[in-house]
């Protein structure tokens, strides 16, 4: 773990004993997510599409008709949860409120998942946001996210620099295609100087929650194209698809 993971846990630790936490969606004391809502997120069924991850209904095939009809780039995305419930609830708090400290028991959760079937992947990277909306958030949830589950996993970060080089409309609203047209070639890969970067490695793409592929679509081809060999999604939850998917 960096130096500045550590001081961020020892400021998180310090603020917890001046004030106490209290689960954001039952108010117990104790924790910033207390054990029973955790556990009351709604799973995926194991039966999802093997490239996208969308719950499958009804079906006996392993993709769904979307990635039958238009393969996408990305090797494959994996989701803890449905995002639907309390962990809707939980992601906008972490999202939205400045609740950061929300990473940690939800990376936990999708460590759990990730062990139970991990994939093929040798780096991990965090789904960028734009430098204005950086600065006007504060933090990058996807990072906070991924970094607690790195750390959890054993899995290096991915040398180089994943950026969003055009601002983009918020995806919130957007129906499938308005957020691929939104996201269309809106992040670019950059090495490290002197150094190949992604160049033969199986890169996996962190983000809280995945509901039309897009973005990570998006950027799988950045990375591809930068030479990347596989580039793989792993999110805390996944949207029910819907009909425009």
């Amino acid at each position: 773990m960096g130096w500045l993971a550590i001081l961020h846990r020892a400021g998180q630790g310090l603020l917890d004993l001046i004030f106490p936490p209290h689960c954001v969606l039952c108010r117990s004391a104790g924790a910033w997510l207390c054990d029973v809502c955790l556990e009351r997120f709604p799973r995926l069924d194991k039966k999802v599409c093997q490239r996208c991850g969308s719950p499958l209904v009804g079906e006996t095939v392993s993709l769904c008709h979307s990635c039958i009809r238009n393969p996408p780039e990305i090797d494959g995305v994996r989701s803890a949860v449905l995002f639907e419930g309390g962990a809707r609830e939980a992601v906008h708090q972490l999202k939205y409120a400045g609740y950061t400290a929300l990473a940690t028991p939800l990376a936990q959760l999708m460590a759990r998942c990730w062990h139970a079937a991990p994939l093929p992947v040798d780096v991990w990277a965090a789904v960028p946001l734009h430098v204005a909306r950086q600065r006007e958030r504060g933090y990058n949830q996807s990072y906070l996210l991924g970094r607690e589950f790195a750390y959890l996993v054993g899995l290096p970060e991915m040398s180089g620099t994943l950026r969003r080089v055009r601002a983009t409309q918020a995806q919130v609203g957007l129906n499938a295609s308005e957020r691929r047209a939104n996201v269309d070639g809106a992040f670019a890969y950059e090495p490290p100087r002197g150094k190949q970067g992604v160049q033969g490695q199986r890169v996996l793409l962190i983000d809280d929650v995945c509901t039309t592929l897009a973005t990570l679509e998006a950027c799988a081809i950045a990375l591809k194209r930068a030479g990347a060999i596989s580039v793989w999604g792993f999110t805390l939850a996944r949207a029910a698809p819907a009909s425009d998917l």
